[in-house]
């Protein structure tokens, strides 16, 4: 085999299959951990919107109900 005018043996040849396996395989782990990243963020967000809203629902009123009209 020929690549950029050289000629490549067998173990050249493996060996340039290993690295690009290498890439691939380098390339699913960062994209899987990409996502785990975007995962825990979103799931920080929402407990602590989660946290907020309970929050929000025990505070006690600062104005009396004045009934369904205001």
């Amino acid at each position: 085999m020929t690549l950029f005018g050289t000629t490549l043996d067998g173990p050249q040849i493996a060996a340039l299959v290993g690295l690009l396996a290498t890439l691939a395989l380098w390339l699913i782990v960062l994209g899987r951990e990409r996502g785990y990243a975007k995962w825990v963020r979103w799931t920080r967000d929402g407990q602590q919107a989660r946290r907020d809203a309970g929050v929000e629902a025990r505070k006690e009123p600062t104005q009396p109900s004045r009934g369904p009209w205001g």
